[in-house]
């Protein structure tokens, strides 16, 4: 019943609430990215949900738009400026998933959406990772978010689509909370983001 009916439920109303209640931060934010990091405040990006359907995820911006003499943007590690940073370090940049949320296309917890091009590289037990909504946070992203190996993620990804629950989600909830306070995990040592996955990393 949680899974089928209550968890789609408690994303509607606790997303709706929550956009609300900090549509004040999210246009602090929205302008403070605007002056110091990209005229384009909000990042979108096409990933699957669903059974893999594809849906456009809504971000606001860490990085700036530097390009080199060529054209070519410039390295993550030199467009993630100290604002960038800091919006990341607080999950700011995770508040416009909120109407995700509402929509239907994610929740609060679950898998994080990666990129549609992974889609081909999955084994069969990883393929279920798609068999719940994706989330702004879960169970990978406690246990080491960004810090942790593709293997390690792909293994808390399944085990959470096996065994959903109320109670498995409260825990994930605190948690989140948890490693927000302390900022843990928000990047790989020594990157700015985690490298891509290949099939086999």
């Amino acid at each position: 019943m949680y899974r089928a009916f209550f968890k789609r439920f408690l994303d509607f109303f606790g997303a709706l609430f929550l956009i609300i209640l900090t549509s004040p931060l999210m246009i602090v934010t929205y302008c403070l990215i605007r002056k110091n990091i990209s005229k384009s405040a909000i990042f979108t990006q096409s990933r699957p949900g669903l059974n893999e359907k594809i849906f456009k995820i809504y971000k606001f911006k860490t990085m700036s738009d530097e390009r080199d003499e060529n054209g070519e943007l410039l390295s993550d590690e030199l467009r993630l400026n100290e604002y960038g940073k800091k919006i990341r370090a607080l999950s700011l940049d995770e508040l416009p998933q909120l109407f995700n949320v509402l929509k239907g296309d994610m929740s609060f917890i679950g898998p994080r959406p990666l990129l549609p091009e992974y889609l081909p590289l999955y084994n069969e037990e990883q393929k279920l990772r798609h068999s719940v909504r994706p989330g702004i946070t879960g169970l990978a992203q406690v246990n080491g978010r960004n810090a942790i190996s593709w293997e390690k993620k792909f293994e808390f990804d399944t085990h959470y689509a096996k065994n959903l629950s109320f109670a498995l989600d409260l825990k994930i909830a605190l948690l989140t909370i948890k490693k927000v306070i302390k900022k843990d995990g928000v990047n790989k040592d020594g990157m700015a983001t985690t490298e891509k996955f290949n099939g086999k990393n």
